[in-house]
């Protein structure tokens, strides 16, 4: 995986903050708590509650190994969002790491379905429903065809859904193909993606570290004499053995990891609550905390939070490379002084219209789109005036700055924020029949 030296600057911890090694600790941890799961786990409608239930309760360590796997499988998702993050914000995309930008992204896709496809095989309520919400986001075309009367003879997110579930509903398909999913094919789909990655960041000579670094490694280590300085990289002093040294350093972030999710495993158990009733809907009824920004969304316009704005956001998550072509800044956090301006202004500006659209919407209501015609309805909605002004502020910067990489930070910056704020909004302040607490 590694070339036989390593380049200094690549190990300083606020370089990467080590979320690449961590994302692949997880995956790896999963991986075995996985298959120790798999053991005592009866994928089937009438037994797999009582599996789980089993697991937990009965089999030696079963709960400790179940916390691991559940809590392992969120941190995944959180981490592997901070690792794009630390990728776009110091321009690791450009050139020949383009092909590995768009890897990244399906692999955070990949590990979004990962944990989805695990959430329905507890079989308990709080599964059941989540994934009952969940999959109802992929039929949200309905929105249009319903409205151009289309419906009987085409309807993608009805095939989707049926797709997803094998049927029209949760049930036994559903739980096979959930179980096959998580347990078959996303494995394996995942470790090969995985390889690639590596394989192209060894193929991009490493980590993407800025032009000037050798000289900032150099002179970290007290040589600031040019001459000095040349003689040292001819020495390739700017750079260390992989073995022992950059191994030694992911060793250590695999026992950190290791030492805090065995820690908040004993601490905190995997949720586990009826058996699934179809009879007996939760409400609220939410999805997985990852799809609860949507599911917001969504509550105002099926179509536009359930496929437009996903739809974008991907969409311009793909773009990044091809949009921002700029050498300057690359390898450094933010690009520079100005980078580190435009993200935190961006920041503010990005809650400020997130918290302001939907404040609105739930102060005044959004009723009035029950009088408008539908199309109107549709393209008007917090959603899509959101997407809208995330839009219009990442060109405003691009017109005041002239950098494409500044436009690109400041839209990353202000969708980041918005869709922090939306996720708050439904994990918490969302009760019964989705009304707004506080």
């Amino acid at each position: 995986m590694h070339s036989t030296r390593t380049h200094l600057y690549s190990l300083r911890p606020g370089f990467t903050l080590g979320l690449g090694v961590l994302s692949f600790v997880l995956f790896l941890i999963l991986l075995v708590t996985g298959v120790l799961l798999m053991v005592y786990y009866v994928p089937s409608v009438e037994h797999a509650y009582g599996s789980v239930k089993d697991i937990s309760e009965v089999v030696a360590g079963g709960r400790y190994i179940r916390n691991m796997h559940r809590w392992a499988a969120h941190g995944m998702v959180v981490v592997v969002l901070l690792h794009l993050l630390r990728v776009l914000y110091t321009s690791a995309y450009t050139r020949t790491r383009r092909v590995n930008w768009l890897v990244g992204i399906t692999l955070l896709c990949m590990t979004i379905l990962f944990s989805f496809s695990g959430y329905l095989l507890p079989w308990d309520q709080l599964a059941f429903w989540a994934v009952t919400i969940g999959s109802n986001i992929f039929a949200s075309t309905r929105e249009v065809t319903d409205l151009i009367a289309i419906t009987p003879f085409f309807d993608p997110g009805g095939f989707a859904r049926r797709l997803l579930l094998g049927g029209d509903s949760v049930g036994q398909d559903a739980l096979i193909r959930f179980y096959l999913l998580h347990t078959v094919i996303l494995p394996i789909s995942t470790i090969v993606l995985v390889g690639v990655h590596f394989w192209r960041i060894r193929k991009s000579d490493g980590l993407a570290i800025p032009s000037g670094a050798d000289d900032l490694v150099l002179r970290a280590q007290g040589i600031t004499e040019p001459l000095a300085i040349e003689q040292a990289k001819l020495r390739r002093e700017h750079t260390v053995l992989s073995w022992p040294t950059t191994l030694w350093a992911e060793g250590a972030i695999l026992l950190a990891a290791l030492a805090v999710l065995m820690f908040f495993a004993i601490l905190v158990d995997a949720p586990l609550l009826a058996p699934a009733d179809i009879s007996m809907p939760e409400n609220p009824a939410k999805s997985p905390w990852y799809f609860l920004g949507v599911q917001e969304l969504v509550s105002y316009s099926a179509f536009t939070g359930g496929i437009l704005v996903p739809f974008l956001l991907l969409l311009s998550a793909l773009a990044v490379p091809f949009v921002d072509t700029e050498e300057k800044g690359t390898g450094v956090w933010f690009g520079g002084q100005q980078g580190k301006r435009v993200v935190a202004l961006s920041a503010v500006v990005g809650s400020i219209l997130a918290i302001g659209i939907i404040a609105m919407a739930i102060s005044i209501g959004w009723q009035w789109t029950r009088n408008a015609p539908a199309v109107t309805a549709l393209i008007v909605n917090p959603g899509s005036i959101l997407a809208a002004s995330y839009g219009l502020w990442s060109w405003i910067v691009f017109r005041s700055t002239s950098s494409t990489k500044m436009s690109v930070f400041a839209l990353a910056s202000s969708c980041l924020m918005g869709g922090i704020i939306i996720t708050i909004l439904g994990i918490w302040l969302r009760g019964p029949n989705w009304e707004f607490v506080w």
